[in-house]
């Protein structure tokens, strides 16, 4: 669903927008239309076709609540035909606190696999994404937030930036982020966060490969911005192949992902988006993509 401002300035209301599901390419939304509609999470879709999906909570610390993660599959399975690139951001000094542990406290067993459940169809639709996903994280990132931010395939932090997986802190060990955590750092720090519950620095997340690239708080939009619109412009085919592959390889043996990325680079070449590329280089111009 999209929300449109016109040329007189209103916006078109859809029951979309009513359920919390709705990306706008209009750089504005007022505040009391996020209110009234329960939005906790935003999107906006840029005309560089660029996606925003912003946790929009800050009173809660933007924990992932059921109705939250609800909101972000949706938002996410909104934009994945027309981005490409989709950065998840937030409001507020934290990024996500994680699960919402008043919700998890008064659910049900069956509400309780419920949520998590939830929380691993979003985590494996952002990590199995094949647009290209970027986290861009301002502020603390715990428990699932941290896991969010593990899934995605790139990420980058302000220089004030923490994670913590502190889940043990509360007889709760965070078996969940722990997944997609010991898949993008190496074992030993994964086990030190899970083990201790204390968070660790943006350098110790870069050092560790949590994340890609520390940058100064003033200037954290700014470079998420560039980057983003950056990998927007790349051929779409392409990047997707190239995801596609890099997620299947790394699960394979050595010689096996070798012979397969082989294959793969010979499908690439024969793509028109291949072919273009390697004209535009030999002929020392830019090159111009497929509209897909």
């Amino acid at each position: 669903a999209v929300v449109s401002t016109q040329s007189t300035g209103q916006t078109n209301l859809s029951v979309d927008m009513m359920l919390g599901r709705v990306c706008t390419r209009s750089p504005w939304i007022p505040r009391s239309l996020i209110r009234n509609a329960s939005l906790l999470a935003t999107c906006k879709l840029t005309d560089s076709n660029v996606a925003y999906i912003t946790l929009n909570n800050p009173g809660r610390r933007n924990a992932l609540s059921l109705e939250m993660l609800n909101q972000l599959i949706s938002h996410l399975e909104d934009v994945s035909g027309d981005a490409r690139c989709i950065v998840f951001k937030s409001t507020g000094n934290v990024f996500s606190s994680g699960h919402d542990l008043k919700e998890l406290a008064s659910s049900t067993t069956e509400m309780q696999h419920t949520i998590f459940n939830r929380c691993n169809d979003l985590m494996l639709s952002i990590s199995g994404s094949p647009v290209p996903v970027l986290a861009s994280v301002g502020g603390f990132a715990t428990a699932a937030g941290c896991q969010l931010v593990a899934a995605a395939h790139l990420a980058i932090c302000s220089d004030v930036a923490r994670f913590a997986t502190p889940g043990v802190n509360i007889g709760l060990f965070c078996s969940t982020p722990g997944v997609q955590l010991g898949r993008a750092v190496n074992r030993k720090l994964s086990m030190d966060m899970l083990l201790t519950g204390e968070p660790i620095s943006a350098e110790a997340a870069l050092a560790g490969g949590l994340v890609s690239r520390v940058i100064s708080s003033s200037k954290l939009d700014e470079e998420t911005e560039r980057i983003a619109t950056l990998i927007a412009n790349k051929s779409n085919p392409v990047l997707q192949l190239g995801i596609k592959n890099f997620a299947s390889q790394m699960r394979k043996p050595l010689v096996d992902a070798a012979e397969q990325s082989a294959d793969v680079m010979v499908r690439n070449l024969g793509m028109s988006d291949g072919k273009e590329g390697l004209a535009a280089f030999l002929e020392k111009r830019h090159p111009v993509w497929g509209k897909k």
